[in-house]
């Protein structure tokens, strides 16, 4: 399933209401939504982002926060 990108344009983090990072596995699929400045990574499930604090994943320190462009 693939994302709408004039959603993904609107979308902000939950927190801070910064801009989200796209990120994409290894077959280039969007995998999650990114905010480098909380550090966390927001999954997207059956191409449906999952804006919850509790569902986010913290990235790791050595990890990129932008391996993708901005939505």
């Amino acid at each position: 399933m693939s994302l709408d990108h004039r959603l993904l344009s609107l979308l902000v983090c939950p927190l801070c209401k910064g801009p989200l990072t796209l990120r994409r596995d290894a077959e280039q699929h969007p995998s999650e939504l990114s905010c480098p400045v909380d550090r966390l990574a927001f999954p997207i499930r059956d191409g449906v982002p999952v804006m919850l604090e509790s569902e986010a994943r913290a990235l790791a320190e050595a990890e990129p926060d932008a391996p993708e462009s901005r939505p």
